[in-house]
């Protein structure tokens, strides 16, 4: 006697098009979409001032017409963010090794980058144009403030999450503190530092921003400053728009960048969704 067998119709594969990520930045599409649709809806039946509640419509509107203004900002703001981030990134890195090499150090550093994120960006922004005037180098320190903790932290604690049985099997072989180092406790801080680093380019964006509605000469935290006084809503919220493009252009960056530099945690990511 044969027997056929059909397959479970609760194992059925996914329909082809879809995708993990399709389907992880859908649901975000869709409440975002309903929220601009409630927003438009609600300036078009109370018929609130654009002075005060510009439409999306209006908002995109005027935005497009302002592009060379606003590309120009931007562009200026993007690379105030790029330099302050690269800045905190290197000091990061070397604190955080130096940190790992030296229990004293640690001991010594930790709670000093604890209370740095004690001190209100608000209030550190004006001191830094005060005492080094409207060129880079307060905005890069704001950045690198409002930065460098959350990557420094991720990379001391991953490199303290090392596989201990992994680094005194490398001893047992002779190795060196620094070889230990380079094929165990590296690696494993890696995920912990991409997931700071995602954190940290976000900050950056933001703390650029700050720095230049404080004091600038250009930048989009300065044009948004001066169309305010204006009452210019719907352009301050067009360059809040293009804000929110930079900050998750950069964020989904970082993406790009762990699949090359460490491609297997995404294989361990999707192993674990």
């Amino acid at each position: 006697m044969s027997t056929s067998l059909s397959p479970d119709p609760t194992l059925r594969t996914p329909a082809p098009g879809t995708s993990p990520l399709l389907r992880r930045v859908l649901p975000a599409v869709v409440v975002v979409a309903l929220l601009v649709i409630a927003w438009q809806v609600y300036v078009t039946v109370s018929g609130i001032r654009p002075q005060v509640l510009p439409s999306p419509l209006r908002v995109v509107q005027q935005g497009w017409k302002a592009r060379d203004a606003i590309s120009g900002h931007a562009t200026a703001t993007l690379q105030v963010t790029l330099i302050g981030f690269a800045v905190s990134l290197l000091f990061a890195w070397a604190l955080a090794v130096l940190v790992d090499f030296s229990p004293w150090l640690r001991r010594a550093f930790v709670p000093l980058f604890v209370v740095s994120q004690t001190l209100p960006i608000i209030a550190i922004a004006p001191l830094m144009i005060i005492w080094f005037g409207f060129g880079l180098l307060p905005k890069v320190l704001v950045i690198a403030l409002a930065t460098f903790f959350p990557m420094t932290i991720g990379l001391i604690e991953g490199f303290a999450a090392a596989d201990r049985e992994a680094g005194a099997l490398l001893r047992s072989m002779g190795a060196s503190r620094w070889q230990e180092f380079r094929y165990v406790r590296l690696p494993s801080a890696i995920p912990r530092f991409f997931t700071a680093l995602r954190i940290g380019i976000t900050y950056a964006v933001v703390g650029a921003v700050f720095a230049e509605y404080v004091g600038a000469t250009s930048g989009l935290g300065i044009y948004m400053a001066t169309q305010k006084n204006s009452f210019r809503t719907d352009l301050v919220l067009a360059a809040v728009l293009v804000t929110a493009v930079i900050s998750v252009s950069l964020y989904l960056l970082t993406f790009a960048v762990e699949r090359v530099v460490a491609p297997w945690i995404k294989n361990e990511r999707a192993r674990h969704e």
